[in-house]
């Protein structure tokens, strides 16, 4: 009752107030007669019978998987209502209207995603000239990214801690939640990458071993990247508690996934696997390395002329002696 599906019909002309009458009990006879439909009523027919409302009610709540498929079912029988009525259907709703939104959204989801992992391997392989390096960095912006979904769909969808969580009605989670949560985990978790990254890859450079580099990258970025983690966690666990039922598994997948790639994925898998990697950790193929533009971000190049300087002065002096 909470989720009715709304069909409009469309009328021939000319045709009487009975005519339209009988038309419309036929309609919802076919409407009543889908799977999962638990009744189909007429509601309003216009002044000039050409237009005719039906509420259809579905056996389950409008965020169930059966109500979806009534949904689908009821535009697949607009050919077979059309060809015994001559009347023309349409679907309308809040519910109907959710059921396209989430159908859209998870159209552009899996091409969305590509897009965003596919950009962050260019960026971080044009940054770190390495391959392993943006190959670990999306691979735990996925593990995050699922550990987000498996945690949001388990509190809000399964009800489990719900009591900890005031979920006192578990549902299906919301169509755009995904998208959003995809945008604002990927932009967080490629900061603390690049935070954790760059700092051993600027030891790294300057002459340092991988292991060692490994260290004190680490111990240089570990306090920056706890503090803006506790930070956005803090700010969108305000939002667990909101008044707003939509905001809260938003506010909640944000938090746990903040939570997730900072503390796990970032500070501990991401250094384990570069130690262990050692040197191989920041290989590249040769005929990768001559076609990327070498963008120097740790400054190597400045350690020549720096190293020249000394000569360079006792040049200079022993010149100015003669």
């Amino acid at each position: 009752m909470t989720g009715p599906i709304i069909v409009v019909g469309d009328f021939p002309e000319g045709l009487s107030e009975a005519e339209a009458q009988a038309k419309q009990f036929d309609v919802a006879d076919i409407l009543r007669g889908t799977e999962n439909v638990s009744a189909a009523v007429p509601l309003a027919l216009s002044e000039d019978r050409r237009t005719a409302v039906f509420q259809v009610i579905p056996k389950e709540g409008p965020a169930s998987a059966s109500t979806v498929r009534v949904v689908s079912e009821l535009r697949a029988e607009k050919g077979q209502i059309k060809d015994s009525t001559g009347v023309s259907i349409g679907l309308t709703g809040q519910t109907a209207g959710n059921v396209d939104v989430s159908t859209k959204l998870g159209d552009a989801l899996p091409p969305y995603l590509a897009i965003v992992v596919g950009l962050s391997l260019i960026l971080l392989l044009l940054v770190f000239r390495s391959i392993w390096v943006p190959l670990l960095a999306t691979g735990g912006f996925l593990l995050s990214l699922a550990a987000a979904f498996g945690a949001v769909v388990a509190v809000y969808q399964w009800g489990w801690l719900g009591t900890i969580f005031g979920v006192e009605n578990p549902g299906a989670v919301l169509s755009f939640l995904p998208i959003i949560l995809i945008g604002v985990l990927f932009g967080l978790a490629m900061d603390y990458q690049v935070f954790i990254a760059s700092g051993m890859r600027e030891s790294y450079m300057h002459g340092e071993s991988a292991k060692h580099a490994v260290r004190s990258g680490f111990s240089h970025a570990a306090a920056v990247v706890t503090a803006a983690a506790i930070i956005m966690v803090s700010v969108f666990s305000g939002f667990i508690f909101s008044h707003l039922n939509m905001v809260r598994p938003l506010g909640f997948a944000m938090a746990f996934g903040v939570l997730i790639d900072a503390f796990v994925v970032r500070m501990t898998i991401v250094p384990a696997v570069m130690y262990l990697l050692g040197e191989r950790a920041w290989w590249l193929p040769r005929w990768l390395d001559r076609i990327l533009p070498d963008v120097d971000v740790e400054g190597a190049k400045l350690r020549k002329p720096a190293a020249s300087l000394p000569d360079a002065v006792t040049e200079t002096a022993e010149a100015t002696a003669q």
